[in-house]
């Protein structure tokens, strides 16, 4: 199939839902998508009540995201390598556990940050072998040709449970009295919603995927994507893009605690609102990006900018209002960027290497939070919310002009290299050429 049949692939994100395959992942992933919101809640909020510090909410996130950080490229390959199926059902098993395992642990009221701290910690081991696998995974339940579609629906369905599971976990929260009895109710309902995924995958028939050919341990070195990156500039720049908005623009668990707390008075419920809000601009975000075309840089870089811009004017709204209004476009905008990205990359790359070039996307895009979030974390705490968010913002803008500058830069030497046409050619030229270059940016 064809780049312009591809865009013209009719009914948007849910084109995909015609797989069957699909319908199954998606449905366990639903709940599973649900079951993180709700476990993001409680974890950010138990480690404040414990501490009543920005910086330890920082030092979670970044123990988190840390393996993903020293171990995303070689988890890439793996994934590569190995059935994604697989690696995602052994995925799911652990993560039931541990979750369990911090449940009973609150629940019993022994919790303690450094608890939390571990789990983080373990959580993110195990999301360091589950992020690759999945993105790549997706490729296997869809045609080539719905894989835009797909990969937009997931970020859809993502954003939609962020309705449902932030609105979950601060009821428990508020309905329970104790400090840490709501947390540990929220992360019992995530262990149990765990069982969503494993039995969709089970379900999946292996005659109905689509496999890419694994890849021999010579060809499945971390090296090889990166010397296929070297030739793909459009892809390099738009990962460059995707870890700066990652490392500093998404560090919403640090300032939006901050904001509900100590900008707005709030609490639990207020730091719930924001994430609903948040999770409602991104669904409409993700699925206007898979009615579009096949995403290209300037869009890309365009909606980059825009959600710094808007980031940093909601850091210095006025009131409580505003800020709401604002967290919804943000959450519009940033998904369109999250979700165009995503596509551009995994359409641009060849199935045997995908695993290892999304595990390098993951590791930029999450992996950059061990150093993001407690830099962020510091400056909210001794600087205040606002201008912790501020400089959420302005790092993806300023990362948004860099990356305009690197592409023209590489249009202007592209224009200089071109032999000058005889006048006959320039004629002939005259229609299609504009098109070429714009297809360039």
């Amino acid at each position: 199939m064809t780049t312009a049949e591809n865009d013209r692939q009719p009914g948007g994100a849910f084109a995909a839902l015609t797989s069957r395959s699909y319908r199954i992942y998606i449905s366990g992933q639903s709940l599973a998508n649900m079951g993180s919101w709700m476990q993001s809640i409680a974890q950010d909020w138990l480690i404040f009540e414990l501490t009543r510090s920005s910086t330890a909410v920082g030092v979670t996130m970044a123990l988190q995201f840390l393996p993903m950080l020293l171990l995303g490229l070689h988890a890439g390959a793996v994934a590569d390598r190995m059935s994604k199926r697989r690696i995602l059902l052994i995925t799911q098993s652990l993560n039931a556990a541990a979750t369990l395992a911090l449940a009973v642990i609150t629940l019993s009221g022994a919790v303690r940050a450094a608890d939390v701290y571990a789990f983080a910690l373990l959580s993110g081991l195990i999301f360091a072998f589950d992020g690759p696998a999945r993105q790549a995974f997706v490729t296997e339940v869809v045609p080539e040709g719905k894989l835009r579609a797909a990969i937009s629906l997931n970020a859809a369905v993502f954003q939609a449970t962020r309705l449902i599971g932030p609105a979950i976990a601060s009821v428990l929260i508020a309905a329970v009295p104790s400090t840490t009895g709501g947390t540990g109710w929220v992360f019992a309902l995530n262990a149990a919603c765990y069982l969503g995924p494993t039995a969709g995958l089970l379900l999946l028939r292996p005659a109905d995927l689509q496999p890419a050919r694994p890849a021999s341990k010579a060809q499945g070195t971390v090296l090889a994507a990166v010397r296929y990156l070297r030739g793909h500039p459009d892809v390099r720049w738009t990962i460059f893009l995707v870890g700066m908005l990652g490392t500093f623009g998404l560090n919403f668990p640090i300032v939006l605690t901050a904001m509900a707390k100590s900008a707005f008075g709030g609490n639990a419920s207020t730091y719930g609102l924001f994430n609903i809000l948040l999770g409602l601009g991104s669904a409409a975000g993700a699925v206007v990006a898979a009615a579009g075309t096949r995403p290209r840089t300037r869009a890309i870089v365009t909606a980059a900018a825009v959600f710094g811009i808007l980031q940093a004017a909601a850091a210095l709204a006025p009131d409580l209002a505003v800020f709401l209004v604002l967290l919804i476009v943000m959450g519009f905008v940033n998904l369109v960027c999250q979700a165009m990205a995503n596509a551009s990359v995994q359409l641009a790359v060849d199935p045997e290497i995908r695993g290892r070039v999304m595990g390098l996307y993951m590791l930029v895009f999450i992996g950059g939070t061990p150093i993001g979030a407690p830099v962020v974390g510091a400056i909210t705490t001794h600087y205040g919310a606002r201008t912790g968010m501020l400089v959420c913002g302005a790092i993806p803008a300023l990362a948004a002009l860099v990356t305009a500058a690197a592409a023209a830069r590489r249009t202007r030497r592209q224009r200089r290299a071109r032999p000058v046409p005889a006048s006959w050619e320039l004629l002939e030229s005259v229609d299609w050429e504009p098109a070429a270059e714009r297809a360039a940016l």
